[in-house]
């Protein structure tokens, strides 16, 4: 929200009505977006879910054909069964660990020197997902911080790479846009200059 203030300072506005704008502007940007790795998971469950129906319309299609034959229909029903269900525990066990690896990615980031690495000492037969929360990672990070603490980046190193969007980037201040423009017009100002 601070690169939004800055472009509200830049048209001139008061504190008063900068705050109010942030304020309101934070309230509604939780309703329309989500994080990446959440944006990430749904993607991929998506994905999945097309795949596996397209398979399945197919299985269905392919049964159509030998309907006539009843014993090898009952059979052939029984065996797709079987394997609806495989898939659909393998698609749940996929997604189990595409979440675990999307927030270990998440509680590591900024924090260590090699991110791969110290993901793959975390211990996921460990990990349970509650709702949101995965129960057991913080633990299991503050151990490897205590047993493998040449992995962790030090506090000024973590500071210096916040993960994340910057505004700026280091570049010095973006040119004000002109007074009176929209916040549309300031907030496109503010993107070109990072150009």
């Amino acid at each position: 929200m601070e690169w939004l203030k800055a472009l509200l300072k830049a048209q001139g506005l008061t504190d008063e009505q900068i705050e109010k704008i942030a304020g309101e502007a934070s309230k509604e940007l939780p309703k329309h977006f989500m994080p990446k790795d959440k944006y990430n998971e749904e993607a991929e469950a998506r994905k999945k879910a097309e795949k596996d129906v397209a398979e399945r319309d197919k299985q269905i299609e392919e049964l159509g054909k030998t309907a006539g034959l009843s014993e090898d229909l009952k059979k052939q029903i029984e065996t797709l069964t079987a394997e609806n269900k495989a898939a659909a525990e393998k698609h749940a066990a996929e997604l189990k660990e595409l979440q675990l690896s999307n927030a270990i990615k998440a509680a590591l980031t900024g924090k260590v020197h090699d991110e791969g690495l110290a993901a793959g000492l975390v211990d996921k037969t460990k990990l349970v997902i509650d709702g949101e929360k995965i129960v057991g990672l913080d633990e299991q990070i503050k151990a490897l911080q205590e047993t493998k603490g040449f992995l962790f980046k030090d506090d000024t190193q973590q500071q210096q790479q916040k993960p994340g969007f910057h505004v700026g980037g280091g570049g010095g201040n973006p040119t004000p846009a002109a007074a009176g423009a929209s916040l549309k017009d300031a907030i496109a100002a503010h993107f070109q200059a990072q150009k």
